[in-house]
């Protein structure tokens, strides 16, 4: 996994400026539920009234406050108030936000006091002002009628609370007798009553509750659009910057992977299959670009949220924690069971891609083949085998997957209704307001949401880890041919090829493909290289332009070894036509001045001409500019090898290397071919790998290979008499007559 991550080291800041935006979302997404509990709670209950200390108090309710304060307490509270002689009402000195909360923390359970024993419905305090009642007139035989009446039923009424009516703390003995009391209910209660004496205290001013409610919605509401437009505008900012940080991170690895995979050597090639490095440099980048955008998305922003969430529920006090932590325990086994299961199936399921891919690019490259011999049904056979594979481990991989969604929604829906049940309960005992019930369903499922978030990202983290890890292993893999540290950029002027006892070996193989390979070829003269199928033809003259490393020996050109040159100026001074002609898509000119860009037109007709392309070339409508499909699929096989021919010429090398490159012409076109190009060779160094004799009749030096070692070396005539196995080579492809005239004799042989 640390692969996926190490590709976003290089864009840190965009990281950095989308975190920034998670942040900015999340502030956003986790303040909403607050604003829903402020509507129904304050909006909707209690007519839009914040606070429990009113902003506009009554004369009477000012005094029957300060009546149950110390002195202290009651310093503070004609602190806080200033009285409105025009209107005849207090009012609040500051609505700072801090100060108003301070005194809500200070006067509330005062507040909600004086509510209780105001109250019309409870008969023994309904019609007692407390704030008109003189207390030194205690003595009963000094009271009126009236006023004896009054006194008698308070004292009853303070005996029952435990309250002696001769007390010199009458009042504070009477609010804690009745803090007592609310104690048994809960804060939800205690602040409705509150804020219930603020709204009575502000229909007694004249105050307009529907007007001040409408304002607190619109407020409130206002403040939530706000939110939610700029929870909107973040998320749309980071998710452009998240996709162009993603597509930069493709563009990279696909970048790394090119340029590693140009610089392999055909050992390195043959460790990855062509398909397998096709599905590392397209699907497996395609994975993890995925993942890097829900990587920046999802998985930074899931845990913001659901620590965001678990502060806010925290907050609450409702005694319901522990409901969330049931949630997030069954969410965790439910993604750590899934992943057990589901994650070997990935990494089977990148390598079972690899297959498709190699047998579909089998069958479509040899479809000609596969028709000509009526094989249809069995390569079906072969890619269904290899689809179906891939087939069961993805269905398994899914399904399993698909598990998920079913059992977190029943997850998060049974924790939807515990809420409700075990809050239920709590509003009955007036320790929970509707409001925070709402937003702690909220948060709650926020906090599931952001596991849930994590869960859709693991279900392509661990085939996006494999995906990773294959790219890392081509970018890791060491390339066995590359520069020296002091490599020499300027190739000797002598291009003399030795090979100096050179042996080799592949290296997934315990044997010597070529054992002491041991000859001089020189500039103006042509080597050619005969021998039977798989005696290493092939691999000999790729040592030349370090395709491979020599195991043993050494090759050098003008007494220079190869791997002290670069491979730049190495390869700049090398033409080479492969076994295989390989053209690109394009047109003539394009493929033969591939090798050299610079090459001018006539420098281009003079190499088709050498390699006698020119007829055919000048035959079509469009001549040099006639497009050539990719692969070279428009061309005959002949004409594909005079272009590759063509190709090697126009760079004007020092050393031309001919792969078995002239098996596809005919004789005439063959012989008329060679002719032209030992004109243009006469000072390059020529080697010719072929399979026929006539080829190579006239070599100035004939290598003989057998199961790759040098059986003999000379020329035709001195080989015929000298190498058995060359010369029976020679008589099975040569009539009678050319092979005496071959070697200059006569008669029969």
């Amino acid at each position: 996994m640390i692969n996926i991550f190490r590709n976003l080291k290089k864009y840190w800041y965009f990281v950095i400026l989308i975190l920034a935006l998670l942040l900015v979302q999340a502030y956003c997404d986790l303040s909403l539920p607050d604003y829903t509990s402020d509507l129904i709670d304050v909006g909707i209950s209690n007519s839009g009234i914040e606070h429990a200390v009113p902003e506009y108090l009554s004369e009477s309710g000012f005094i029957g406050m300060e009546v149950f304060l110390t002195e202290d307490e009651k310093e503070a509270w004609e602190a806080a108030y200033r009285h409105d002689e025009k209107n005849g009402y207090y009012t609040l000195v500051s609505t700072d936000k801090e100060k108003w909360e301070n005194l809500d923390q200070e006067f509330s359970r005062t507040i909600a006091i004086v509510y209780m024993m105001t109250l019309q419905q409870d008969s023994k305090f309904g019609s007692i002002d407390f704030s008109d009642m003189d207390m030194s007139a205690a003595d009963p035989d000094q009271m009126s009628g009236e006023q004896l009446e009054q006194f008698q039923k308070m004292q009853q009424a303070l005996e029952e609370i435990g309250v002696d009516i001769t007390s010199d703390t009458l009042m504070l003995d009477i609010r804690h007798a009745f803090e007592e009391k609310l104690v048994a209910l809960g804060d939800s209660i205690i602040r409705s009553m509150s804020k219930n004496f603020a709204k009575d205290q502000y229909e007694l001013c004249g105050i307009d509750l529907e007007e001040l409610q409408k304002d607190y919605l619109w407020r409130t509401g206002g403040k939530m659009l706000s939110m939610a437009l700029l929870m909107a505008l973040v998320a749309i900012l980071g998710g452009f910057f998240a996709s162009k940080t993603a597509a930069a991170v493709g563009r990279d690895l696909r970048n790394r992977v090119f340029r590693k995979v140009i610089g392999f050597s055909n050992a390195e090639l043959d460790k990855f299959s062509t398909a397998s490095l096709i599905t590392r440099s397209t699907n497996d980048v395609q994975q993890i670009q995925m993942v890097t955008v829900m990587l920046l998305r999802m998985v930074l922003y899931a845990p913001i949220l659901a620590i965001g969430g678990i502060y806010n529920v925290s907050r609450y006090n409702s005694g319901m924690n522990w409901i969330i932590v049931l949630a997030v325990a069954l969410v965790v086994c439910l993604i750590a069971v899934l992943m057990f299961v589901a994650m070997p199936k990935f990494k089977i399921m990148q390598v079972l891609v690899d297959r498709v891919n190699l047998v579909a690019r089998e069958i479509l490259t040899g479809l000609s083949v596969i028709r000509a011999f009526g094989r249809e049904q069995k390569e079906e056979e072969r890619f269904d085998d290899a689809n179906q594979s891939l087939t069961k481990v993805m269905l398994f991989a899914n399904r399993t997957m698909s598990c998920m969604m079913p059992f977190l929604m029943f997850i998060m829906n049974g924790i939807s209704i515990l809420i409700v049940w075990v809050a239920a309960q709590k509003i009955d005992e007036g320790v929970l307001e509707v409001g925070a019930m709402t937003a702690f369903i909220t948060y709650s499922m926020m906090i599931i949401m952001g596991f849930l978030m994590l869960t859709m990202v693991s279900v392509m983290l661990p085939r996006a880890g494999v995906a990773a890890d294959r790219i890392q292993e081509v970018l890791d893999t060491k390339v066995t041919v590359k520069d020296s540290e002091n490599a020499v950029s300027v190739l000797p002027a002598d291009a003399t090829v030795r090979f100096d006892h050179v042996s080799f070996k592949y290296s997934d193989s315990g044997e010597n493909v070529l054992t002491d390979i041991d000859f001089v070829a020189k500039p103006g003269q042509t080597t050619a290289i005969i021998g039977s199928t798989g005696c290493g033809k092939s691999t000999l003259v790729k040592l030349i332009p370090r395709f491979f490393d020599t195991t043993e020996g050494s090759v050098s050109i003008g007494g220079k070894d190869i791997r002290e040159l670069s491979i730049d100026t190495l390869r700049g001074q090398i033409g080479y036509v492969p076994q295989k002609a390989i053209l690109f898509s394009g047109d003539i000119q394009s493929n033969i001045a591939y090798g050299a860009p610079d090459a001018t037109m006539d420098d281009i007709k003079e190499a088709a001409a050498i390699a006698q392309a020119a007829e055919f070339i000048e035959e079509k409508t469009e001549q040099y500019s006639s497009v050539i499909a990719q692969g070279g699929t428009n061309v005959s096989g002949g004409q594909k090898q005079r272009l590759s021919i063509a190709r090697a010429i126009a760079r004007k090398p020092k050393v031309y290397i001919f792969d078995d490159s002239f098996s596809a012409l005919d004789f005439k076109t063959d012989t008329a071919l060679r002719k032209a190009l030992s004109e243009k060779t006469k000072d390059s160094t020529v080697f010719i790998v072929a399979q026929r004799v006539s080829t190579i009749l006239n070599a100035e030096q004939i290598i003989v290979l057998e199961e790759g070692r040098m059986i003999g070396r000379g020329t035709h005539k001195e080989l015929v008499e000298n190498c058995e196995e060359y010369r029976l080579i020679a008589q099975s492809q040569l009539s009678e007559k050319e092979f005496l005239a071959s070697i200059g004799g006569k008669g029969e042989l």
